[in-house]
């Protein structure tokens, strides 16, 4: 146990030391970005403050460049420019590197955002064309060579950072082969919008299938097992099955064998890494058609649960669950964060994992034991024939939920007394309920119940975006938004195809009414039913688990013309912006319509971005954009100046990335190649 408490304590010094190490490079020429998470800890944190409360209000674009570059679109004119730019870039040695809105990856001078290089396409064929961007790319140094690792389609690609030329050494002549193979019965495509995560020489992959398993009314999938390769041959070193296989651990928890067809799973969220202990934290979602479980009876592991492997073997070291047996897609969502706390005097290495469900999970990132206790409390049991839905979930202590959870009649709006009936009408025909309410029977009779209405929907309160810690403080900045969604189940009877009893009533399974535009809400005049905010910020002392303060994000429907007379306070923007946290400031966007957005919810997105105080949440700055952020900003000082980049687009704009630093530089059209 000494030798124990000694080496937190060292590690908490040498942490200590390099973020000391990396303020006072702050104050100098260069600090990097050297994850698209701000560092392998995913913290979204910098501590560089030259831009800071005092100097904001002269934050001007220095420039601009588009997301696909113009020359590159005119040689490959199949390329179909999509809006939603989800990459944030990296900068090291002065380069940024980013893949651009189909995933071709690019360096630009990091002053100027003049293009170096641009990644060609391996073969010119519509399918290789026609793949998407992930969140980022990672950066390895070798022996002799500087690598950056992007996942794009169904390939891991090793390119020179100097000349952005594939190594013909590595892979298939520069490309690594991810295509699920092993133990797939289905025509399964891989996807990914993660990206992938060095540690070490090993090249860590997740991501998820495309074309199988759809959540409908079959129960088959191919699992979404994560994977590591060497950095320098792109050989497949281990696997880690996402569903326990013969043998294994955890099989046991799915009931029937049910585990022999289960699939899904996957980490379609930003992994994290402690590199000095060489672990790698995978957040896990959950399994096929998760409305309906009747199938696989037990607590299905790893489905819902936060893994940590060995980097260089893939061994599990220690899971935590927190969801059993999922009926509402509660999935892992947002990156575990890696902080060091001290709490009740004891210095913990801690790691930090928001769920859909509107819930942190504080966890010892060396053991998985709960920082404060989580425990084990029933939840309402299903009635639809044949599920099993587990009698418990596990409910942390400490911090609080960072959005709404669960549905009664008190939550629904009352912002005038004519709402307030509508609200109350439109519920009548859905179950309500606390968290975990299972899903219900879809009745098509008049006086039945068209489903469980849930807080969080299938969406959750949580999403890629949620996320960023302070090291210097302690606080964790939860952003979240408040989308209700329906759970129901019907019958499968008399349907060839099914090979479950019950599944989710829409074409892909779990579904939102009709009535409800893409989760923003029922169209009770264009507002939501339930009280606000509808987007929020939500910050955490993790020292002691207390709520420090919580305010809305963005005006939201506020000036809706049933609400414009009424005076009311920021109402908050329901979309997925990313945190960026600096040594004073919370830099935060509203969001896209490219993400989440309907020309029904126009207040479902916007353009401000803004500074907040990040000690008590007050708005200190903000400017408008030329369009609404898609992707997380960023920050690092190049040659003495910090610049905040910022990926933006939308459905009538395309996708750029802004660049911003204090009085601004030469701005770069957004039509133009950054030269």
């Amino acid at each position: 146990m000494r030798r124990f408490k000694l080496s937190v304590g060292a590690a908490l010094a040498l942490g200590l030391a390099v973020l000391s190490v990396l303020t006072a490079r702050s104050q100098g020429r260069t600090l990097e970005w050297r994850y698209f998470g701000g560092d392998k800890g995913f913290t979204r944190y910098s501590p560089a403050d030259q831009i800071n409360k005092d100097t904001v209000k002269n934050l001007r674009i220095a420039w601009r460049r588009p997301a696909m570059n113009p020359a590159f679109k005119e040689a490959f004119p199949g390329l179909r420019v999509n809006s939603y730019l989800r990459a944030t870039p990296i900068m090291i040695d002065g380069m940024l590197y980013v893949q651009d809105v189909r995933g071709f990856v690019s360096a630009f001078d990091a002053g100027s955002g003049d293009l170096i290089w641009q990644q060609e396409p391996f073969a010119r064929t519509e399918e290789e064309l026609q793949a998407q961007s992930t969140r980022g790319v990672d950066y390895w140094r070798g022996s002799s060579d500087q690598r950056i690792f992007a996942v794009r389609g169904e390939y891991l690609y090793a390119l020179n950072a100097k000349t952005g030329k594939p190594y013909a050494d590595f892979g298939d002549h520069g490309r690594a082969s991810l295509h699920f193979n092993e133990n797939q019965p289905l025509a399964a495509r891989f996807n990914d919008t993660t990206g992938p995560l060095v540690v070490g020489n090993v090249v860590i992959v997740t991501g998820n299938t495309a074309g199988a398993g759809d959540g409908g009314v079959i129960k088959e999938a191919a699992p979404e097992h994560v994977r590591g390769f060497d950095a320098k041959s792109g050989r497949l070193l281990w696997t880690f099955h996402v569903v326990p296989q013969a043998g294994e651990f955890g099989t046991d928890t799915w009931g029937n064998e049910s585990w022999k067809v289960a699939g899904d799973i996957g980490a379609w969220n930003p992994m994290s890494a402690d590199e000095q202990l060489g672990y790698v934290y995978i957040p896990l979602t959950a399994p096929t058609a998760a409305a309906y479980g009747g199938w696989r009876p037990g607590a299905n592991l790893y489905s819902d649960a936060l893994v940590a492997l060995d980097a260089k073997t893939g061994r599990r070291i220690w899971h935590f669950q927190m969801i059993h047996h999922d009926l509402w897609e509660y999935d892992n969502v947002g990156p575990a964060i890696l902080g060091d706390l001290r709490v009740n005097g004891r210095r913990i290495k801690a790691v930090v994992q928001p769920n859909k469900n509107g819930f942190l999970y504080v966890l010892n990132r060396l053991t998985g034991e709960p920082v404060w206790p989580i425990v084990e409390r029933p939840v309402p049991p299903s009635l639809v024939p044949t599920e099993h839905a587990w009698p418990t979930q596990p409910f942390p202590t400490r911090p609080p939920a960072f959005d709404r959870q669960g549905v009664t009649e008190d939550d629904l709006i009352d912002f005038t007394p004519e709402l307030r009936k509508e609200a109350l009408d439109y519920v009548k025909p859905y179950v309500l309920g606390p968290l975990y309410t299972p899903p219900s029977i879809r009745s098509d009779a008049a006086d039945g119940k068209k489903g469980t209405l849930t807080i969080p929907g299938a969406w959750g309160a949580g999403n890629w975006h949620t996320g960023a810690f302070d090291p210097e403080t302690g606080m964790y900045y939860a952003v979240s938004l408040t989308l209700p969604g329906v759970r129901a189940v019907v019958a499968t009877a008399g349907n060839s195809t099914a090979t479950m009893d019950y599944a989710g009533p829409g074409p892909s399974g779990p579904t939102n009414e009709p009535g409800f535009v893409q989760g923003l809400g029922p169209q009770l005049h264009g507002l939501p039913i339930v009280k606000p905010p509808y987007g929020r910020i939500t910050a955490f002392n993790l020292n002691t688990g207390d709520q420090a303060w919580m305010v809305a994000n963005g005006d939201g429907p506020r000036e809706h013309p049933l609400l414009k007379d009424l005076h009311l306070p920021p109402l908050g923007v329901p979309n997925r912006p990313a945190p960026l946290v600096t040594r004073t400031l919370l830099f935060l966007g509203e969001g896209s319509d490219a993400v989440i957005g309907t020309p029904q919810v126009s207040w479902g997105w916007g353009k401000i971005f803004r500074a907040y105080d990040k000690a008590t949440g007050q708005v200190v700055w903000e400017t408008e954009l030329p369009s609404g952020t898609t992707g997380a900003p960023m920050t690092y000082i190049h040659k003495g100046k910090q610049f905040v980049v910022v990926p933006i687009g939308a459905k009538d704009h395309p996708a750029e990335f802004v660049a911003l630093a204090v009085d601004g530089g030469r701005q770069t059209s957004a039509g133009g190649d950054g030269r």
